[in-house]
């Protein structure tokens, strides 16, 4: 017998929010419909998926492999049934969009996908340039719109700011970490332990902000613009990292797992946001495109995963 699409679906929502609890509130089922529906989906495929700790549950390594493939089921179910619903745009010519280092490596290339089979007829330039040059174009009108990470974006009258995913920070180190099976860990813990600090964007200037906020300073022992870099380290034993659920991987290139947990101390999010000038005139192009990445940019990037 296979697993139902339901059952994939309720795997994945633990998955990603790490219990129970809060994936029966994301799949708008109870916390006991939750649980009977991962219990079955372990019987049919003879594995445990999860263990349990203090703060919640984490994969197993049977639950990590196993997740590879149930979100690929999840993709294409969504892409067979974007094939039947999807009107492709008579939108046609260009439209510039501006985008920063983080929006790259984990934004664009969904954005790019969906874009394409949305509207055909579009020529979208995109971009990579520094955040203040970014801002500047869009306020010059060299570019129409910004992909951007919101939450630093600074007071300015003419500019516009739609959040399109808030992406919740969490601590990254590995299974065995004795961070992971404590009953609570605030950010006091991880100072006790050293840091592996990603250099990347605007990222060094959020951590130094809701640190001081706590009056405390992370032990860092290493600081890299290499996302891939930090992911080993950490995976590694090397250290322990706080990030964003949108950049999170559960293995480093070179093999190791990475596992996740929920900070007791509240710290922000990562907000992506589209940005552009209200000031400025705009072409029909940027008014299509504007609406679609507002309704549809958290399915972009769920079909990307």
């Amino acid at each position: 017998m296979l697993p139902t699409l339901k059952q994939l679906q309720h795997f994945i929502a633990i998955a990603d929010t790490g219990q129970v609890s809060r994936a029966a509130q994301r799949c708008h089922v109870t916390q006991s419909s939750m649980t009977a529906s991962l219990k079955t989906l372990e019987t049919t495929v003879g594995a445990t998926l999860f263990t349990r700790h203090a703060a919640g549950v984490r994969l197993t390594e049977a639950g990590d492999r196993f997740l590879r493939h149930a979100q690929q089921v999840e993709v294409v179910m969504r892409e067979a049934m974007d094939s039947v619903a999807l009107r492709p745009s008579q939108a046609t010519g260009p439209i510039r969009i501006g985008v920063t280092e983080t929006i790259s490596a984990y934004v664009l290339s969904a954005v790019m996908k969906a874009l394409e089979k949305k509207f055909p007829g579009l020529v979208p330039t995109f971009m990579e340039l520094e955040r203040s040059e970014v801002e500047a174009g869009v306020r010059q009108g060299t570019l129409e719109m910004a992909l951007l990470l919101a939450s630093n974006l600074p007071a300015n009258e003419s500019l516009q700011c739609q959040p399109l995913i808030r992406s919740p920070r969490q601590l990254w180190a590995p299974p065995e970490h004795p961070l992971m099976v404590a009953d609570r860990v605030g950010l006091a813990d991880v100072a006790t332990y050293r840091y592996i600090l990603l250099d990347m964007d605007e990222h060094v200037s959020t951590v130094d902000k809701y640190w001081r906020e706590y009056h405390l300073r992370p032990d860092v022992g290493f600081r890299s613009s290499s996302i891939e870099a930090v992911r080993s380290l950490v995976a590694s034993g090397q250290g322990v990292t706080i990030l964003s659920d949108l950049v999170y991987r559960p293995w480093s290139l070179d093999g190791h797992r990475i596992v996740r947990r929920q900070l007791a101390d509240p710290v922000p999010s990562m907000d992506v946001g589209l940005v552009w000038d209200s000031a400025r005139p705009h072409s029909r192009n940027f008014f299509e495109v504007k609406d679609y990445l507002s309704s549809s940019f958290r399915d972009m990037l769920r079909m990307s995963a």
